[in-house]
């Protein structure tokens, strides 16, 4: 949901439109107040404010510490207490080797091969293979909704995961990008979310998160810190350009409205060592977007990078995440059905622009042994927002209006 740069895939090819509200990059409008959600709302919604769906199928899995919706029950430590983990130890000069210890691989960080980087000219042009699925074929769901959160002005970025690595600090070691939910760290959970502000319009307070691009010839204000450099991730942190986060239908299928509290994760953050089963990235430069690599390319004089981060678009229709956070929502197939009992839900499509860096002075950050590689690239996302939100981007997109 974020409404920057556009990659709408067409028969011919690819083509990166500018979206309407912040491609050009101008600040956050950022919404610090929290939604009311007293009881007696009249939405249909339980008195916490959240839809009173059952979610007891769920409940088999309190054996191996996961919670009701089926996700890893969060560490629900106070404010208080996350700001003295935050501050404790700072002057202490043995923290350094405890860290090393807690945080296995660093000793394996390097910086990209040179056959991590190709000349975008280079890529072979594919105008009939659309990388995402279901782009092909009738669709019957060609509408669009765009959620607009900024670019990140207000600089909220952590090393934290709290989906795959709730309640630990540095559990990711390598730094996001938040936009939407300004609360997004370590310990957040269901309840913290959903009080917290967000930088999103519509009072939405989903949270989307990927990890940060670097400049390698400048030095950042991380190189001793936990994330960056003692992870080896080294460098001046990019602000994206531009941020287009729009949701899209796919195939023939009519989508239902995505539910509240989805989590979705997208690409592999260890391709490198897991291999491409779940890799999913995609590189390219404005005005050469019918060439998709995996690689970090190098774009020509007057042409930005760009990452395209596809999520998957079939859930099971019942659980909010799943133990691998994948089995829950899928990719459809190459024509943009979802198999069996899965449900056609809203396809998140994030899109990020950059100023292009000098040479190969750049790199994704990654967890130390994934060496920067780029085909480890990925996002996670977690849906928070209203019924009325949620049934207007899914009307928006089965009905053709670009929302």
């Amino acid at each position: 949901m974020i409404a920057l740069v556009v990659t709408l895939l067409v028969g011919s090819g690819v083509v990166l439109a500018a979206g309407t509200a912040a491609a050009s990059g101008e600040d956050d409008k950022t919404t610090l107040a929290a939604t009311d959600r007293a009881d007696g709302n009249g939405d249909g919604r339980a008195g916490d404010g959240r839809d009173a769906r059952d979610r007891n199928s769920r409940d088999e899995r309190g054996g191996d510490g996961r919670d009701g919706n089926g996700r890893d029950k969060r560490n629900r430590k106070t404010d208080n207490g996350r700001g003295n983990d935050n501050n404790k130890d700072d002057n202490n000069k043995d923290d350094k080797n405890k860290n090393d210890d807690e945080f296995p691989g660093r000793d394996q960080a390097a910086p990209p091969s040179d056959d991590d980087f190709v000349d975008i000219q280079e890529v072979r042009p594919d105008n009939d293979r659309l990388r995402s699925n279901g782009r092909s074929g009738n669709q019957a769901t060609t509408g669009s909704f765009v959620a607009r959160c900024g670019t990140n002005a207000n600089n909220h970025r952590n090393s934290d995961n709290f989906m795959v690595t709730p309640g630990e600090r540095n559990g990711a070691q390598h730094v996001h990008d938040y936009v939407g939910n300004l609360s997004t760290d370590a310990f957040s959970d269901d309840d913290s979310l959903h009080a917290a502000g967000t930088t999103c319009d519509r009072d939405n307070k989903s949270t989307f998160f990927w990890p940060v691009l670097r400049d390698t010839r400048q030095q950042g204000d991380d190189a001793d810190s936990d994330g960056g450099g003692r992870d080896g991730n080294f460098g001046k942190i990019l602000r994206p350009r531009t941020v287009d986060l729009r949701f899209l239908g796919h195939g023939t299928e009519k989508v239902i409205p995505m539910p509240d509290d989805l989590t979705i994760i997208m690409g592999d953050a260890k391709a490198k060592t897991n291999g491409d089963k779940n890799a999913n990235a995609q590189w390219t430069c404005t005005g050469f977007e019918n060439r998709i690599t995996d690689k970090y390319p190098l774009c020509p004089a007057g042409s930005r990078l760009v990452r395209i981060l596809e999520f998957p678009s079939c859930w099971d229709g019942e659980n909010l995440d799943s133990k691998d956070h994948r089995s829950h929502v899928v990719y459809p197939d190459d024509d943009g059905r979802c198999d069996g009992d899965f449900k056609a839900i809203p396809r998140l499509r994030v899109t990020l622009t950059f100023d292009r860096p000098s040479g190969r002075d750049f790199a994704l950050d990654t967890f130390p042994d994934q060496r920067h590689d780029p085909s480890t690239d990925h996002s996670d996302f977690m849906n928070i927002a209203s019924d009325s939100v949620l049934k207007l981007a899914a009307d928006c997109i089965n009905s053709g209006r670009q929302c």
